[in-house]
């Protein structure tokens, strides 16, 4: 039972590393600067970089440290092309997640218009056992997607805002070269991992002078607020990147190429989950038998988490959290009318590819009550699923096929095996508690007459209520638990059994 426990908790906390892969894969997007010029002309009357068509092939290469300590670099290199610009990307990371170290390799290539907006992409991710990959291709204010899996290969038409742009070219669509001190503009982009768009606010900061490789350089200062998580970079005069500070002690750091290549410590790196969980003021003995928790939610921004409703109830800074009940009245199908949305595959959820449905029809049986449908799938991911921390996006698919990973592959597996079973299904992200600390999660929600939380790490419906939900819905709304990271905390006020 304890080697379990320590298992479990390493589960739960690699809950929070697909987030902070995408705000690093982010930041690292971002403050690709090398090919813009943000200082002014000699006479001081315009910018002397005054429009994309003068961009010039650029590349470089970060080293990207945590606390001091080496995790990973980066590899960058953009250039003209006929009908625009191509920019690529490679990024490597060692990753230290309850004291395992996992390496990880991202690669983007975009294809860009003229105005530096979006034509076409290339997305692949690997790890040690998983691999994802996508391409798009834009029209207007679409993206037609492919996602690439093993068996499978599903095409996702999505509708944007605006047209999109990659988060590499965004400081040239706000026309930061032109910003004054002081001013801000915001533009959205789009990012290929949660497929997702989101606004990226800008902020000119003003001149500053940093020591990169032992030399004194004039820089200007930029801030980026990405959805409350907020970061720093210095700019050269040559328009090039040269630092730039992150949440959770992340720094990236213009080297060259032999000092970003060399210098791993594969047991340097803190643990990213530790780093990034909230200490509980209490103790919680007994997590499974608690009826209500209440606790004290400051420092973050509520206006755009869905900390209200359902068995949450918040009023102020104060949020309770009461255990649902399962229907005393068991019913073979439950009624989903205004629920269809949840019952439809997506592009990380294929609740409609065969061996999904086949696995769901092994499970459970035509006539067992909606209920016990719902408790079979979720005993099932729990016994058969081996727990085990992973780096990927996570996909239903993949996950069926490996039979292995975190709390994110037990979520969007139960969440398509319920689909395919039809069951209404949903994935929710947050925290939960273990051992005095709480720490970043994903687990489920399933509609069984009612909305019932489940979660299939602990074997628990519904979960305890421990878990305190931020976000809920697909990897674009769970995207929203970025501002959060490193800034919530949380008192215990009371619990009730």
């Amino acid at each position: 039972m304890a080697v379990f426990k320590v298992k479990r908790h390493w589960i739960i906390g690699i809950g929070f590393v697909i987030l902070f892969l995408l705000l690093l894969a982010f930041r690292l997007e971002v403050f690709n600067l090398g090919r813009y010029q943000l200082f002014p002309s000699r006479d001081g009357k315009a910018p002397y970089l005054s429009g994309v068509q003068e961009l010039q092939e650029k590349e470089s290469w970060m080293n990207i440290s945590q606390n001091g300590q080496k995790i990973g670099y980066s590899h960058r290199h953009f250039s003209k092309t006929e009908k625009g610009h191509h920019l690529s990307e490679s990024v490597f990371l060692q990753i230290n997640t309850m004291g395992v170290v996992q390496g990880m390799t991202i690669k983007t290539d975009g294809n860009l218009n003229p105005d530096m907006t979006m034509s076409s992409f290339d997305f692949d991710l690997r790890s040690s056992l998983f691999r994802f990959q996508a391409h798009g291709v834009v029209d207007g204010k679409q993206i037609t997607l492919y996602t690439e899996m093993p068996g499978s290969e599903k095409k996702t038409v999505i509708n944007l805002k605006d047209a999109p742009h990659l988060a590499n070219g965004i400081l040239e669509s706000a026309n930061i070269a032109e910003m004054k001190e002081g001013e801000t503009r915001s533009v959205n982009v789009f990012d290929p991992a949660t497929m997702g768009q989101r606004p990226v606010k800008l902020t000119m900061l003003g001149d500053d002078v940093i020591t990169i490789m032992g030399q004194e350089r004039k820089a200007r200062k930029i801030s980026v607020d990405f959805m409350g998580a907020k970061q720093l970079a210095w700019i050269g005069e040559a328009g090039d990147i040269l630092k730039e500070q992150g949440i959770l002690g992340i720094t990236l750091e213009q080297v060259t190429k032999s000092q970003a290549l060399d210098g791993f410590s594969l047991n340097a790196s803190a643990d990213l989950t530790e780093i990034a969980s909230v200490p509980s003021n209490v103790v919680i003995d007994d997590t499974a038998a608690l009826a209500m928790l209440k606790v004290k939610i400051t420092n973050i921004e509520k206006n755009n988490l869905k900390l209200n409703g359902g068995r949450q109830t918040l009023r102020k800074d104060t949020l309770v959290i009461q255990k649902e009940t399962i229907p005393s009245r068991p019913s073979r199908v439950a009624s989903i009318a205004g629920k269809e949305d949840f019952l439809k595959p997506s592009p990380f959820i294929q609740s409609d590819h065969q061996k999904i449905v086949s696995k769901a029809q092994e499970i459970i049986s035509p006539d067992d009550p909606v209920s016990a449908k719902a408790s079979k799938l979720v005993a099932w991911v729990y016994k058969n699923v081996e727990k085990r921390p992973v780096l990927s996006v996570p996909n239903a698919l993949e996950t069926l096929n490996n039979l292995v990973g975190d709390c994110n592959e037990h979520a969007v597996l139960l969440a398509a095996l319920a689909r395919a079973a039809g069951i209404p299904a949903q994935v929710e992200v947050g925290l939960v508690y273990q051992r005095g600390r709480f720490y970043y999660h994903a687990w489920n929600v399933l509609f069984i007459g009612t909305w019932v939380t489940a979660d299939a790490v602990m074997d628990q419906m519904p979960a305890d209520v421990t878990h305190i939900r931020f976000a809920r819905g697909e990897a674009d709304q769970q995207i929203d638990l970025i501002g959060v990271i490193g800034k919530v905390r949380l008192k215990v006020l009371d619990t009730s059994r």
